[in-house]
């Protein structure tokens, strides 16, 4: 961790970043091939780079390539790419005739803390407190906390920004009716986001259930499934979607995931935007076809000797409520969604494979809060640029990342666009184009309006004709 001195109004920072995820690793790294250079700095209340290390099961591996690295596809060259990280590890020939497209997820948890460790200007066991509009200075202050090692404050400081970029992550999401069970310290209740930190407590009960059909939901089972004794498995797998449904991965699919259709995401109204996300599900709620298919052979192993497996795999069910049986059991009480029936499930260990939300800034923002504009339903603004939209008497910019679905669409959390948003960002803060951004990316035409396509595009089929607009 390097030092940070407190940087005073009249040599204040280009950038302060808060939170130092994949997303702002990827901005960081990338501000750091600037022409000219940033004067960056980036906080993180973690003591080092952790990338959900409760789910880095053996085997597990990324939904998108490994080029959808921090940096590759803005910057193809960039010393932070995922095949440097390979070179400096001697594992380039190891990786070529591995011939995997999709790389182990500790492997990427890898390569992140690799940069992290390398990258200058990462200040980690640093919490920001709060940020606020300095109108004199025409500058943002920045609060912050640097931590000891028991996460407690040792000292406290300044810094000043022209800039700010927030990305503070998504956080583990449990429903209302599910959340008393959290506290059950003498029932392992965990979401699975914390699995590995409770496997072992989890494999010594006597029935566990899973609850929640994501991908998550589906590597949790299957670690589970593959570490209890045949016969005696006792897992239960309740999903409230009405198939354990796999993601959409086709390779037009996947062209949702593409600048192209988030430019074309953001000209939609507000109301067709909220009516259109949870619709596509699938695109990244679903799960991985060979994670099926391993579940499937798994289950079928273990009947080849007659007799099936006592695993219950149940979609199409809501819980209700649940509750404390004793001090030992879990009662959840479910609802079968098309039978239209209800029943108990007694259970000694759930995990909650219920997925994530964004992480709301709290109290942090709490300065900037007047200058904020929201949507009808109460939501921040972002702009095509990836600012918040604030007051005109705030000159510097708000970037926000992986909190913006509801602008720009299904992409947002994806790893794939973070390169290319990173770009955006940078060349949106500079004024200039140090990553000069493709104009088309995807073979779908999301609208009647043809995108904008590369210059030596010959033959183009005539433009369409706008339709009237509907009455």
């Amino acid at each position: 961790m390097t030092a940070l001195p407190t940087a005073e109004p009249d040599q204040p920072h280009d950038l302060v970043g808060i939170g130092i995820g994949p997303f702002n690793l990827s901005l960081a790294a990338l501000a750091h091939g600037v022409p000219g250079g940033l004067a960056t700095a980036f906080f993180e209340r973690r003591r080092r780079f952790s990338w959900h290390p409760g789910l880095l099961i053996d085997g597990t591996t990324l939904q998108v390539p490994f080029l959808a690295d921090l940096v590759t596809l803005a910057d193809p060259a960039s010393p932070w790419s995922f095949l440097r990280y390979l070179r400096s590890r001697e594992r380039l020939y190891p990786f070529y005739f591995a011939q995997s497209f999709h790389i182990h997820r500790a492997e990427y948890d890898a390569y992140c803390r690799w940069v992290s460790d390398s990258l200058p200007g990462l200040h980690f066991a640093h919490q920001v407190d709060a940020v606020r509009w300095n109108g004199a200075h025409e500058l943002f202050e920045v609060d912050f906390s640097r931590l000891d090692l028991d996460g407690e404050v040792e000292a406290v400081g300044r810094t000043h920004a022209r800039n700010i970029v927030l990305g503070l992550g998504s956080e583990p999401y449990v429903p209302d009716a599910l959340r008393p069970l959290a506290d059950a310290f003498s029932v392992p209740v965990v979401h699975s986001s914390d699995y590995l930190d409770h496997r072992a407590r989890l494999l010594a009960a006597g029935h566990v259930t899973v609850v929640g059909s994501g991908q998550s939901g589906a590597e949790v089972f299957l670690d589970l499934l593959r570490r209890r004794p045949p016969g005696a498995e006792r897992i239960h797998w309740l999903s409230r979607t009405e198939s354990f449904a796999p993601m959409e991965y086709s390779k037009l699919g996947l062209e949702h995931f593409t600048p192209d259709y988030t430019r074309y995401f953001r000209t939609l109204p507000e109301e067709t935007r909220d009516r259109l996300v949870p619709r596509q599900w699938q695109l990244h709620k679903g799960i991985d076809a060979q994670t099926i298919a391993a579940i499937h052979e798994e289950l079928y192993r273990r009947s080849l000797h007659g007799g099936w497996p006592d695993a219950v795999l149940t979609p199409g069910v809501t819980v209700r409520t649940a509750g404390r049986i004793a001090t030992t059991k879990v009662e959840l009480h479910l609802e079968h969604l098309q039978q239209a029936t209800r029943s108990c499930l007694t259970t000694d260990a759930v995990v909650l494979a219920t997925g994530y939300r964004e992480r709301p800034p709290g109290a942090m923002l709490a300065g900037l809060e007047p200058y904020l504009r929201r949507d009808s339903a109460g939501r921040p603004r972002v702009d095509a640029e990836y600012r918040l939209v604030l007051d005109e008497r705030i000159t510097g910019a708000v970037h926000v990342q992986n909190a913006e679905t509801h602008t720009h669409g299904v992409g947002a959390p994806d790893l794939g666009l973070a390169a290319w948003r990173s770009a955006a960002i940078l060349n949106s803060l500079t004024g200039k184009a140090p990553y000069p951004m493709p104009r088309r990316t995807a073979f779908t035409s999301f609208g009647l309006d043809r995108p904008e396509a590369a210059p030596d595009l010959r033959d183009r089929p005539a433009a369409l004709t706008p339709l009237a607009p509907v009455v």
